[in-house]
């Protein structure tokens, strides 16, 4: 969920509680990076840096990003390396630590199994991310927004310690190319990784039999996400999918096939709507082994949501009139994104408007070919100015949002500008309110892991 939404502490009470705790792989390097410049006031950081096989690496990250005490009021943090297809040792580093970090600190003292969830848009990030997670001995991997196809041969040969080339994708040319990674570059000889299990999340049966044709793609199991769950969404199949609002609108043909995905003979969980005992009960009904949820977990007193905006998405909840958009153009990827409508944060247009695009952290950058040779690199939520001058297109750029940096802002690690402003918040959340309003309904003040739990299990 979002940047560090689902933290290693929330995915460590999920998983002592016997179900799969999942943690955000989004952006961790920069995560982890600001909490060390904050001064990693519980320690925790440090202690699962301690376990890291490269502690030469660790000085190196230490040197760069922890302050002592944690940073000056109204300093900006010290941004990390945009990640590049040339490959960069020190970003290949932190986003390895990093990754290692969080699943060391949600596995840390028992035995439950965990997962870390990433976005194939960001494909840069994949390969090291994977290796580090694999060093903390990761249980399964997760990953959506995309098509994952060369996942489960990733997996395979990194957890060898094998060199890989990762087909990542550039626009304005049908020229192939490819991200290398060496996981020996990071200085780790003979490390012990096991493979862990890969989840696809998806939503179509479509796309289950294309990965399922070829044992070289297809993963362990399936996540079939329907259209109102929280975040990004897949774009709708339908023409002319986009309302006068703005809004992505979805009909019968972006429904899986359920029939068709349990005869795959492949694992399944639902997820989207599927938030409450009985829908619970409606999945295994259908043969899924169980259902992800992520927007009452989001809730949760572990979830890494700033206190703030927690408090503020369950006052909205008990509002009847509370919506989420469907955005078709808030996310820079081109997906439709949930956005909760809160006039404290990026949904609110005179806000949107008053703040300075920037693309500083470029997480959701798309490569492209430039005509002169070499590939460059843009953003639909950078200056319009600048995105045209990349032979953007600037029409499909007005009203991208940047989610790098709000998405940062919802985790209390929002950016201080030079003029003193910090990074505000956008927050997203499943459009199907039905589970979040009943457990508010049983716990008006709020909640912890265990009893969104209980909550799902209590007509199992």
């Amino acid at each position: 969920m979002g940047i560090a939404v689902s933290s290693w502490q929330l995915a460590k009470e999920v998983s002592i509680a016997g179900e799969l705790g999942v943690i955000s792989g989004t952006a961790i390097d920069s995560v982890v990076a600001r909490r060390l410049q904050d001064g990693d006031p519980t320690g925790d950081i440090r202690r699962a840096m301690a376990a890291f096989p490269n502690q030469e690496t660790i000085k190196e990250i230490l040197n760069r990003f922890f302050i002592e005490g944690g940073r000056e009021a109204g300093k900006p943090y010290l941004d990390v390396p945009k990640l590049s297809i040339k490959g960069n040792l020190f970003s290949n580093n932190l986003l390895a630590v990093a990754s290692f970090v969080e699943v060391w600190l949600a596995k840390e003292g028992h035995t439950g199994i965990i997962g870390m969830n990433i976005l194939e848009k960001i494909q840069l990030a994949i390969p090291a991310q994977l290796y580090g997670a694999m060093l903390a001995d990761v249980d399964y991997i997760l990953i959506g927004a995309g098509i994952p196809a060369q996942v489960p041969q990733l997996l395979n040969e990194i957890s060898l310690g094998n060199k890989v080339a990762m087909k990542v994708d550039v626009a304005d040319t049908k020229e192939k190319h490819y991200l290398h990674f060496d996981p020996r570059s990071l200085g780790i000889e003979n490390f012990p990784t096991k493979r862990p299990l890969f989840l696809a999340i998806v939503t179509s049966h479509a796309l289950v039999a294309y990965l399922n044709k070829d044992e070289e793609t297809k993963p362990d199991g399936y996540v079939i996400e329907y259209h109102v769950a929280g975040g990004h969404n897949a774009p709708p199949r339908a023409k002319n999918h986009v309302n006068e609002e703005g809004e992505a609108v979805y009909n019968e043909l972006d429904t899986p096939n359920l029939e068709k995905i349990f005869a795959s003979g492949s694992p399944f969980w639902l997820a989207g709507g599927y938030a409450t005992p009985s829908k619970v009960r409606e999945a295994l009904s259908f043969g899924a082994q169980g259902v992800q949820v992520g927007s009452l977990f989001a809730l949760a007193q572990e979830s890494g949501f700033t206190d703030e905006n927690r408090s503020s998405i369950l006052q909205s909840l008990a509002d009847p009139s509370m919506r989420v958009m469907t955005d078709a153009s808030a996310s820079p990827t081109g997906f439709p994104f949930k956005v909760i409508q809160n006039n404290q944060t990026l949904s609110n247009d005179n806000l949107y408007k008053e703040r300075t695009r920037i693309c500083d952290l470029g997480y959701l950058r798309t490569m492209f070919q430039r005509e002169k040779g070499g590939i460059g690199y843009r953003c639909p939520a950078e200056p319009l100015d600048n995105y045209e001058f990349k032979n953007g297109e600037v029409d499909q750029a007005q009203g991208s949002k940047c989610l790098c940096n709000a998405l940062m802002a919802d985790i209390g690690l929002g950016q201080t500008r030079p003029d003193g402003r910090i990074e505000i918040s956008l927050l997203t959340f499943g459009s199907d309110l039905e589970g979040p309003r009943a457990l508010r309904a049983l716990h008006p003040e709020g909640w912890n892991a265990m009893q969104a739990l209980n909550f799902l299990k209590s007509a199992i």
